[in-house]
């Protein structure tokens, strides 16, 4: 089972955003990913980790995961397989149609304290997204 922990954040409602990936395969391989995103809001940040986050365990060959995210909202949204502001919707579509193509998923809530790798990881993302609009 590989252990994945994302993040999504926004410096601003919508603002510079990023994605932090932080993956622990179990066999000591780590994976530390930073994916900036453009202005986005939080929410959709958080949307956009998992989905990164999926696909990347895709190219991987992993198909047995265990997400853990800081986000009730997200964990909420994909438990239930619904989302409540229509806003999301099409980023709820897209991430269910990447998780029904592994063997196993499962998601979790954990308090931020416990996701700080990739909650720093996202920050750094936030970052790189200045540094790429100066190029």
């Amino acid at each position: 089972m590989i252990h994945v922990f994302i993040d999504g954040a926004s410096a601003g409602d919508p603002g510079p955003s990023g994605a932090g990936i932080f993956i622990d395969d179990k066999n000591g391989r780590l994976e530390h990913l930073t994916i900036p995103l453009g202005r986005l809001s939080n929410h959709e940040a958080e949307f956009h980790a998992l989905i990164y986050a999926l696909r990347f365990c895709q190219e991987q060959g992993w198909n047995e995961l265990w997400v853990r995210t800081d986000s009730k909202l997200l964990e909420e949204a994909i438990e239930k397989r619904y989302v409540k502001n229509q806003r999301y919707r099409l980023l709820l579509e897209e991430a269910l149609l990447l998780i029904d193509r592994f063997k196993l998923f499962f998601i979790k809530w954990v308090p931020s304290k416990e996701n700080k790798k990739a909650d720093e990881l996202a920050r750094t993302a936030i970052r790189l997204n200045d540094i790429n609009d100066k190029k």
